[in-house]
Order: C-alpha cells, then sequence, then structure tokens
C-alpha cells in the first residue's frame, strides 16, 4: 500500500483514509460526505442511469464484468456511482487517483486485481478519479487488466473522453454521460440533507429565498450545494438561530444574493432591458444585464436564443455576421456549458450592441406576411410555375420565363410576384452599416426586374 491515492479495501466498506471514497463515519465528516447516496435508489438525477437494465444496474445488481466510463460535470455523480459500487458489489475495491498516482502505482492495482483473481476468484472494482489527468504512458498500463477482465475498471473524468482518453481505452469501455443536475434535482438534496439524520436532522428550517440561493449558486452541482448549505447551517448555529434565512445564507457563502426570479417579472425585465441595450448600442449595460442574468442561474441557452433572434431582428443585413456570431454563440453553449460560455456570450453580446442596426429585415416579413394575412394571395405567374413534368408546357408553365443568368448583370426584367402584389416593396433597407450598399444596388435591381 502506499499513501498516494491507491488503497485496497474490502467490500462494502473502504478503508478511511486512503481516498475520495475513503468513509469518515463521524460527525466531523463534512456533509456531502455523509450525505452521499449509499444505493442507486438513493442517487439523485441520471435517471438513464438507474433504469432498469441499464449498464449500472448491470454491473451493480447483475454481477456483470463491465468497464465504465463516466463523463460529466463536476458534482452529478460519479465518485458516488463509485461508492455505491464499492457497498453493493461482492467485489475487491481499489481507487487510484490520477492527481497522484503513477504507472507504477497502475501496474501494481493491476497485479494485485490479477493475483486475487486467480488466488481467490475474487473480481475486482477499479475506480480511477480524474483519468483524464493520465499521461498516455499511464492510460496504456490500464490496457492489459480491461483487455483481460483482471478488473472491472470505472473511470470517472469532467473532460471530453474523446480527446482525453486514449482510443484503445476508450473502445474497450462503455461509456455513460451524465448530465448537470437540474435545480429541482439540487433542491431535492438539499432538503433531504435537512431532515435526514446523517446531515442535519431536523435541527435547522431553511427559508424558501435562501433555498433558492443556494441552490442558484450551486450551478448544477450536488456536493457545491451541501457544502454551501453546511456553511449556511454553521452560520445560524453561531447566532442561535433555528432556521437559515436569506440574510445567514448570503454571509455564509459570502455572496449577495441576485434578485432574479426566472419565472416571475424580474425574468422579463431583465431580458428586456438586455435587448433594448443591445438594440440601442449599450455595450456596457447589455454586458450588466448579461452578468445578472448569468449570476441568476438563466438558462444560457434562453440568452444565446434571444441573442439569434435579435441578430436578424435589430440587425439584420446592416451588418450580415451578426447572425453568424450569434448562431456560433449558440453552439458554443452546447458544445462547452457554463461557466465558460459565458465568454463566448459576452462577446456575442458585445459584437452584436456596437454592430449597426437595421429593423429592415423585420418590417420587410411583417409588411408581406400582412399582405399574405390580408388574402392577397394571387396565382403564381404561368412563366414562374413548374414546367418538369409531362404536359405542363401544354397548358403555359413555364413559357416566356427568362433565365437570370443569360440577361446583362444576370438580372432579367420580368414579373416575379403575383399580380395582386406586383408592385409591392416590402424590403426597405437603410443607409446604415453595410446595408447602404445593400440599399443602392437593391434599388438599381428592383428597378431593372420591374422595367423602370
Amino acid at each position: 500500500m502506499t499513501d498516494e491515492g491507491l488503497f485496497t479495501a474490502p467490500a462494502p466498506t473502504p478503508t478511511p483514509g486512503s481516498g475520495s471514497l475513503a468513509a469518515n463515519p463521524t460527525a466531523s465528516a463534512p456533509l456531502a460526505v455523509r450525505m452521499r447516496p449509499r444505493t442507486l435508489e438513493e442517487l439523485v438525477g441520471q435517471p438513464q442511469l438507474r433504469a432498469e437494465g441499464s449498464p449500472l444496474r448491470q454491473l451493480i445488481e447483475g454481477d456483470r464484468s463491465l468497464s465504465l466510463l463516466l463523463w460529466g460535470p463536476p458534482g452529478t455523480g460519479k465518485t458516488t456511482i463509485a461508492s455505491i459500487l464499492s457497498r453493493q458489489t461482492d467485489r475487491r475495491f481499489v481507487e487510484i487517483s490520477a492527481v497522484a498516482a503513477g504507472v507504477k502505482e497502475v501496474r501494481a492495482a493491476i497485479d494485485g486485481a490479477r493475483a486475487e483473481l486467480v488466488g481467490t476468484g475474487r473480481e475486482t472494482v477499479l475506480f480511477v478519479d480524474e483519468v483524464h489527468r493520465f499521461s498516455k504512458a499511464q492510460q496504456d498500463a490500464l490496457l492489459p487488466g480491461v483487455e483481460n477482465r483482471w478488473v472491472t475498471l470505472v473511470a470517472a473524468t469532467t473532460e471530453n473522453p474523446f480527446f482525453s482518453v486514449i482510443s484503445p481505452l476508450l473502445s474497450r469501455s462503455l461509456l455513460l454521460r451524465l448530465d448537470s443536475l437540474t435545480d429541482d434535482d439540487v433542491g431535492a438534496v438539499i432538503d433531504q440533507a435537512l431532515v435526514d439524520e446523517r446531515g442535519l436532522g431536523g435541527e435547522l428550517a431553511l427559508d424558501d429565498d435562501a433555498r433558492d440561493h443556494l441552490v442558484r449558486l450551486a450551478g448544477g452541482d450536488a456536493r457545491r450545494s451541501l457544502t454551501y448549505l453546511e456553511a449556511a447551517a454553521g452560520a445560524a448555529r453561531s447566532r442561535n438561530a433555528d432556521r437559515i434565512d436569506l440574510e445567514t445564507a448570503e454571509t455564509a457563502v459570502d455572496q449577495a444574493a441576485v434578485r432574479y426570479d426566472r419565472q416571475g417579472d424580474q425574468h422579463y425585465d431583465v431580458t428586456s432591458a438586455f435587448i433594448k441595450s443591445v438594440r440601442g448600442s449599450d455595450a456596457d449595460a447589455a454586458l450588466h444585464y448579461l452578468a445578472r442574468m448569468m449570476e441568476a442561474g438563466e438558462d444560457p441557452r434562453f440568452i444565446a436564443r434571444r441573442l439569434v433572434i435579435l441578430a436578424s431582428e435589430d440587425i439584420g443585413l446592416a451588418d450580415p455576421t451578426a447572425l453568424t456570431t450569434a448562431v456560433a454563440a449558440a453552439q458554443a453553449v452546447q458544445l462547452i456549458g457554463m461557466p465558460e460560455a459565458r465568454l463566448n456570450l459576452a462577446q456575442a453580446t458585445i459584437a452584436l450592441a456596437v454592430a449597426p442596426k437595421s429593423n429592415a429585415v423585420t418590417t420587410a416579413i411583417s409588411a408581406a406576411t400582412a399582405d399574405v394575412q390580408a388574402g392577397k394571395i394571387g396565382p403564381v405567374p404561368p412563366h414562374l410555375r413548374d414546367a418538369h413534368y409531362g404536359g405542363s408546357k401544354t397548358i403555359g408553365h413555364g413559357a416566356g420565363y427568362v433565365y437570370s443568368h443569360d440577361a446583362p448583370y444576370g438580372v432579367a426584367e420580368q414579373q416575379y410576384a403575383p399580380d395582386v402584389v406586383a408592385d409591392a416593396e416590402y424590403y426597405r433597407p437603410t443607409s446604415l452599416g453595410a446595408e447602404a450598399a445593400i440599399k443602392e444596388r437593391w434599388e438599381r435591381v428592383r428597378r431593372l426586374i420591374r422595367g423602370r
């Protein structure tokens, strides 16, 4: 044995003081450790992993040898799943932390597992935390044990394994994706800790606004929510209080609550101010409201969607790159997630705020829609109708159509719109930004098309 992250312990309970899963049975253990789920039924969130017949259930309940790679954000249950495995299976359990262990420790763990399997027939679960920190050589050292099933590997990572885990190890393991916990999930974790004997045991009550504050600060991380709850409980006890109010929670975690109700007026007011600040070209004000939304835990996808809409609604062809920028930010939010994606949202917000503005796209589609809704829907001119099917030309379809590329300047003089709206002018470009050049060209083109 070494004291550098590697330990061997009999199931169901690891030896205390040996790694991240080591048990501390005393009340001095952190609340997040005391409240760690002991069974899959106690695990909050990840319903896809807890479903009947899922690979995780097969490994835990079916005594099946199956190497797993757990990928997900911090505080979503990766280490907890390993802990459940250590308690609920009859396998020997060994943990390696990629922060401290090297190739020597990996090979020692594999050799020990092989000896145990040959000598007693008992299988070994090898839990590798933060496997993305392993070098290629260290990951290579795991392959013989996984390939020959001398160990059941359970590896955890917060990084994309397709970039951080070698292909041979990835192909020999079943990849399980853990999702960020929802606010309801985190709230359930807090509620359980308040009443559970392993937690606060009903000693303190928690005000609703204080609960909302802790949930927001947790950011989908169950472990963080319990750390904050424990700090707030300590602050309440120091005040001889029997409940945790918002002021106590703010003091305990040293962060003021952002007054922002995602379902109420504040949500709509701040969102409205954000959009109007970008539209009004005030990048500083826009960033202020963006920060308020993000600090309050607003869904970043909602913010990204609003920017994509604004790029066409308020900028349009005055800066044709605005929509590209907004869409790229929305894709970045999906790919990267928070908190890093705040940089992408901030970049898009600034770019759209300082861009020249035009609502010509909005007024154009609104005017065209108004005519259609008013019943101005005439027949398609015969020369524009489909002439590709048999008999179409005998009824005049396509007759007289001028192929634009054969006309001077690539613009043919002919009628495109139905008679009822033949003279309509929906798109009226402004003289702002890049739309000024578009305005000049469009006016010339429209005159050529209409012969005047």
